[in-house]
């Protein structure tokens, strides 16, 4: 059931020790990156955690638009406005998959990327050539996927950055 959409990941990390938050909050704030972002995911269903959902809303003031937010929480209480609730990762891809998406998107944070990492086809990262104090790391993904495609080093306000697109290693037979 996980494979009939593929899944795929959009996310910023530390180039050096894949640092992704702290406190419930992205480490980096570049505007072609957040635009990347919504690009890839306009119009796809995107998982997410409840602590992720609620930062979006911090930000937002809403879930995020033109995509179906749908949020893993072991609370059965909990019910946003906006977005639909999953018990588990296995119910939010059924969720998703009614929907019939081109592609199913993980939101994050870091528990519900390690849970999705071995379903996932591709990433989509933004490589930030920083280092920050962090409490939350994307999983390690090297041994399961390869290099399809390098953006190019840009910058912001003198942050280096560097989009990256990765794909799973095909098993060979």
């Amino acid at each position: 059931m996980f494979n009939q959409f593929p899944v795929v990941i959009v996310a910023g990390i530390s180039a050096y020790n894949r640092a992704l938050g702290n406190k419930n909050e992205l480490l980096w704030h570049v505007p072609d990156d957040l635009k990347r972002f919504k690009a890839l995911t306009l119009g796809k269903p995107v998982i997410m955690g409840r602590k992720t959902f609620e930062s979006i809303i911090a930000i937002l003031g809403k879930p995020l638009p033109n995509r179906t937010n749908i949020v893993v929480t072991r609370n059965t209480d909990y019910a946003p406005q906006g977005a639909r609730v999953a018990a588990n990762l296995e119910e939010a891809f059924a969720i998703a998959s009614l929907e019939n998406p081109t592609e199913i998107h993980i939101g994050g944070g870091a528990e519900i990327y390690k849970q999705a990492l071995p379903y996932v086809d591709t990433l989509h990262l933004t490589l930030f050539n920083d280092q920050k104090e962090a409490d939350t790391f994307f999983p390690e993904f090297d041994g399961d996927f390869v290099t399809k495609n390098k953006h190019g080093q840009m910058e912001h306000n003198g942050l280096k950055f560097e989009w990256v697109d990765y794909v799973r290693k095909v098993a060979l037979n």
